[in-house]
């Protein structure tokens, strides 16, 4: 089998499995991002992420990581007034998320999802908790970077600029609302994207490049194999360092989560 091949889950036959491997689960979302990037963009990140730090843990202590089918729908309700947006809100998210890890959890050692938007945090939150008290071994991460902006804009440009930039539309990229998330949140809960910026871009993608874009990749996958390798879990489930929370830009988890292990 090629490299890629013993670590797509989806590609591997049932016999090649080694006992208790590490699964990771990407999980994303198909929503709109801007009229310049596909809707499958957290999709698309996530999974490189998986991929990438997959390929870099084989020679762990958790042997060869599957990487498990990407999740591609999420929780997108915040996007439901664009056209293409597919949300399956977050109690059907939470109950695939409960059932998938039950049905792992039967062959499969630690399970890490790997999650690509931030509307999908809410669920991780929930789901991952409930299933830690029933005995799995499972945890979160996100792909975030620090100081990068909040969706569609410089940093989910450039990365798909990295990672297909046949589908970005650079030519269509618009300057959307530059306030930090924090500031916008309460108005994107209660109204929506599309009330906020009606181009739905959160942030400025018309500086951004493949070679940056490259650069916040590598920070993804190096804190993704920083926190597996580790271990350590706050009491949300998501996978954390010792020095504090992962970067995240869609991050809304309270800071003082406990650390477990």
């Amino acid at each position: 089998m090629s490299g890629d091949t013993q670590r797509d889950l989806a590609r591997t036959v049932w016999p090649s499995i080694t006992p208790k491997p590490l699964v990771l689960v990407p999980i994303g979302s198909t929503e709109q991002h801007g009229p310049h990037l596909p809707l499958d963009t957290d999709s698309v990140i996530a999974r490189a992420v998986a991929e990438r730090a997959a390929d870099a843990l084989c020679t762990g202590p958790d042997g060869s990581p599957l990487v498990a089918p990407t999740m591609v729908y999420g929780a997108s309700g915040e996007h439901a007034d664009f056209p293409g947006t597919i949300s399956i809100g977050h109690e059907a998210l939470c109950s695939v998320i409960v059932e998938l890890v039950r049905s792992l959890s039967l062959w499969a050692g630690r399970v890490v999802f790997v999650n690509g938007h931030g509307g999908n945090i809410a669920t991780l939150n929930t789901a991952i908790p409930q299933l830690r008290a029933e005995g799995h071994d499972v945890a979160w991460t996100g792909c975030g970077v620090p100081g990068g902006d909040a969706h569609a804009g410089r940093t989910e440009t450039s990365v798909m600029l990295h990672l297909a930039p046949e589908d970005v539309h650079m030519a269509a990229a618009v300057v959307g609302d530059t306030r930090p998330i924090a500031t916008l949140m309460r108005d994107l809960i209660a109204r929506g994207i599309r009330a906020v910026s009606p181009s739905g871009v959160l942030g400025d993608p018309t500086g951004a490049s493949a070679e940056e874009g490259r650069a916040a990749l590598n920070v993804m996958v190096s804190v993704t194999i920083r926190h597996i390798a580790a271990g350590l879990v706050d009491d949300l489930g998501r996978l954390i360092d010792l020095e504090g929370p992962s970067p995240d830009t869609h991050d809304t988890s309270p800071p003082e989560s406990k650390v477990v292990h």
